[in-house]
């Protein structure tokens, strides 16, 4: 027995391994957790499923200024259209000066614009600067602006809603200058609205033209493009948002018209056709602007800066 005992005590004395205990658990069971979390932070909280509810929300949203069909690469060709584009802080990326170039004041100017903006300087041969702008009289000097990053119509909406603001949007049917494009972008933003929406077929872009009449809101200033303009339309119904068509033959005029003051949509024709049949169908109401001096009709960026001052107004 002794003999047994000795033997067993000895395998116990040389076992190796893990010791029975409670491996830290309890010496951590005493400490503190730390402070309570907010209740957006625990699971199961009405306010944690709220705060899961936004994020997801938030995650469906595409962010400002992506989403929308791209536009296209444009050229700024000759000595006083690059000036001019580059004085305005039209987003060219990249100047293109011909090599051997006679050198006057506009070509000096162009050169230390393009270098303030840290803008790609590129050299080139006259022939390829013909091939490049297809023949155009160039002069020595072709800027390059890359496609506008257009935005996601629902973009508008959503950034105005999370701003706590109500969205103030301009939207445009069948304006095809430019020029006006840029006004209407200038009002939106000297007037507080929340973006502008173009159709991608048909309608003007923003060119380097629509960025010089802008006077620099275009860079404040989100725009959307729209595949189909009247499903949009709908879907800013659907969002809260009255959709308000301007209509020289409206069954409302601007002063008398309430809804300004709330989410809307301001949907301007184009100054000779108006409203597209389809998206005069789909607006709430129809406004129009009295006009005691007898004109027939504004153009696009006039009318629209007439009503983004009138919802200013309202909106105090």
């Amino acid at each position: 027995m002794a003999g047994n005992s000795q033997r067993r005590n000895r395998r116990t004395s040389n076992k190796k391994g893990a010791q029975v205990g409670s491996g830290g658990k309890r010496r951590r069971g005493l400490e503190g957790k730390g402070p309570t979390p907010p209740a957006s932070a625990r699971k199961g909280h009405v306010k944690n499923r709220v705060a899961n509810a936004k994020a997801k929300q938030s995650a469906k949203r595409p962010a400002p200024r992506r989403g929308g069909p791209k536009g296209t690469a444009e050229l700024v060709v000759g000595r006083n259209p690059v000036v001019e584009a580059l004085r305005e802080g039209v987003p060219a990326t990249t100047l293109y000066v011909q090599q051997f170039i006679d050198s006057d004041e506009r070509v000096r100017e162009a050169l230390q614009l393009a270098a303030d903006r840290g803008m790609n300087l590129m050299e080139a041969p006259r022939p390829e600067l013909d091939r490049m702008t297809n023949g155009l009289n160039h002069q020595g000097l072709v800027a390059q602006i890359p496609p506008y990053d257009y935005a996601h119509p629902e973009d508008l909406a959503a950034a105005a809603f999370d701003a706590g603001e109500d969205p103030l949007i301009v939207a445009l049917d069948g304006v095809t200058d430019p020029r006006n494009l840029g006004a209407v972008v200038r009002s939106v933003s000297a007037f507080g609205g929340h973006g502008v929406v173009v159709p991608e077929r048909r309608a003007a872009g923003m060119t380097a033209g629509a960025w010089k009449t802008s006077a620099g809101a275009a860079a404040r200033t989100p725009v959307a493009r729209a595949t189909n303009l009247t499903r949009t339309l709908e879907s800013y119904q659907k969002a809260g948002l009255t959709v308000v068509g301007l209509a020289a033959d409206g069954d409302t005029d601007l002063q008398d018209l309430e809804v300004l003051d709330g989410p809307v949509v301001i949907v301007v024709g184009s100054e000779g056709k108006g409203l597209s049949r389809l998206v005069g169908e789909t607006c709430d109401l129809r406004v129009r602007i009295p006009m005691p001096g007898g004109a027939e009709s504004l153009n696009a960026g006039v009318a629209a800066g007439v009503v983004l001052w009138e919802a200013a107004r309202r909106r105090g």
